[in-house]
C-alpha cells in the first residue's frame, strides 16, 4: 500500500493497480464488524503483494423474492432484486450499505463480490400463487441493476420476466444497462397489453465523467440507443437523470432530456444525489481523487439542499432535495420537460389482466 494513503472513517486508499476499473477507490470494514482492518506501509516492506479485486459470485437463497416497502415517496410498493453488489460500481450508489449485512465493505467488496439468486424464478411464481397475492406494479432496478454484466451468463431477470409475462404479471424496469434489449421479445409483448416500461438511468453524456463514475455501466450512447430500439419495439421508454451532482453534471440536465426525448423516451424523472451511510465517505474519496478542484464546490451545493448535511432521510426531502439550488434544479426540470411535451400523460400499468399460478398442492381440473 502507498505510504502517503490517506486514512479516514472511509479506510486506506487501494493501490490504483489493484482496483483498476472500479469505481471505488476505498474497502472500508462494514459498519456491523466488532473489528476495522488497516493496510499501511510500516516501512519494513512487509506487505505481500495482493491481487486486483476480481468480480465473485455466490448463490443467494432467500426464502422469498419479492420485498415490500411502505415508503410514502416511492410509486411502488413491491420489488425484486436478482443480485445483491452491482458489478457497475457507481461511485455513488445508495445501495452500497445494504453489503454491510453481508459482512462485506460497501466499498470494492460491492461490486466486486455479488450474490445472485437463482432461484429467483421459482419462488416468484410461487409467491403469485398465494391465494391472497394482490396484483401491483412490481419494480426491478430499484435497488442494484438487474442487467449488471453477470446477467448475461446467469439470465435471472430473463427467468423472471417469463415468469411475469406467463401470469400476465405488470412491471417496471430501471436500468443502466444496453443489455436490456436482449429483452425486447418479452418486453414488446408485455407492453402490448400494456404490462411492462422501461426507464433508462442517464447521469451524464460525457464519456469521460461517465467512465469514472460508473466505470462498468453502458457508455451514455448505448443507453439512448436502448432508449430508440425499447421505443420502436413500442415499449414505453423513460430516462431518469439520476443522479443529479450539483457541480459536475446538474448543467446537463436539459441536453439529457433533449437526447432522451429525440431517442424516444415520453416520460421522464430526476433524483439528487444521495450519501447515507457510507456512500459519503466513498463519494468524497473519489471526487477528491477525480475532481479535487471541484471538491469543496460540490459539497457545498450538496449540504445547501441536505440542511447543511451530507444527506437528510427524510421522506419527501430524500429525493429531491430541499433549499433554493434544490428548487432551482425542479424548475428547470420541468420547463424542459414541459416543452420537450414529456410527462405529458403517465402511462399505468394493467393489473386487471393476471392470472395466479396453480398453488402448490392446489388440486388440478381434469375436464
Amino acid at each position: 500500500m502507498i505510504a502517503n494513503a490517506m486514512i479516514e472513517r472511509s479506510g486506506i486508499r487501494i493501490d490504483p493497480d489493484r482496483r483498476r476499473g472500479r469505481g471505488a477507490g476505498v474497502n472500508p470494514t462494514g459498519r456491523f464488524e466488532p473489528t476495522t482492518r488497516h493496510v499501511f506501509d510500516d516501512g519494513w516492506d512487509s506487505i505481500e503483494e495482493l491481487p486486483p479485486f476480481k468480480t465473485s459470485v455466490q448463490v443467494e437463497k432467500p426464502r422469498t423474492v419479492i420485498t415490500r416497502n411502505e415508503s410514502p415517496d416511492i410509486s411502488f410498493d413491491r420489488s425484486i432484486n436478482p443480485y445483491r453488489g452491482c458489478e457497475h460500481g457507481c461511485v455513488y450508489c445508495f445501495a452500497r450499505p445494504t453489503h454491510a449485512y453481508m459482512g462485506l465493505s460497501p466499498g470494492l467488496d460491492f461490486e466486486s463480490k455479488l450474490f445472485a439468486k437463482p432461484d429467483a424464478a421459482r419462488l416468484l411464481e410461487r409467491e403469485l400463487a398465494k391465494g391472497n397475492y394482490q396484483p401491483r406494479t412490481i419494480a426491478i432496478g430499484t435497488n442494484t441493476d438487474p442487467y449488471q454484466p453477470i446477467e448475461r451468463n446467469w439470465r435471472i431477470m430473463r427467468e423472471i420476466l417469463e415468469v411475469l409475462e406467463a401470469h400476465n404479471h405488470p412491471v417496471g424496469i430501471v436500468t443502466k444497462s444496453a443489455l436490456v434489449i436482449r429483452d425486447i421479445d418479452i418486453l414488446a409483448r408485455m407492453a402490448e397489453k400494456g404490462l411492462a416500461k422501461v426507464a433508462l438511468s442517464v447521469t451524464t453524456l460525457d464519456r469521460r465523467l461517465a467512465r469514472t463514475m460508473e466505470p462498468r455501466a453502458a457508455t451514455p450512447p448505448k443507453r439512448l440507443e436502448a432508449i430508440r430500439l425499447l421505443s420502436e419495439a413500442g415499449i414505453p421508454a423513460s430516462v431518469m437523470v439520476a443522479p443529479i451532482v450539483p457541480g459536475l453534471n446538474d448543467q446537463e440536465m436539459e441536453r439529457i432530456l433533449e437526447s432522451a426525448e429525440a431517442a424516444g423516451a415520453r416520460e421522464a424523472g430526476f433524483v439528487i444525489l444521495r450519501l447515507p451511510l457510507e456512500v459519503s465517505p466513498i463519494f468524497k474519496d473519489w471526487l477528491l481523487r477525480h475532481y479535487p478542484d471541484r471538491y469543496r464546490h460540490v459539497l457545498s451545493l450538496i449540504r445547501s439542499m441536505r440542511g447543511g448535511k451530507d444527506y437528510d432521510a427524510e421522506w419527501g426531502k430524500r429525493m429531491k432535495g430541499s433549499g433554493p439550488y434544490a428548487w432551482q434544479i425542479g424548475r428547470r426540470f420541468e420547463m424542459a420537460a414541459k416543452r420537450l411535451g414529456l410527462n405529458r400523460e403517465k402511462r399505468a400499468l394493467r393489473t386487471d389482466l393476471f392470472k395466479a399460478p396453480a398453488g402448490a398442492g392446489e388440486q388440478l381440473v381434469l375436464l
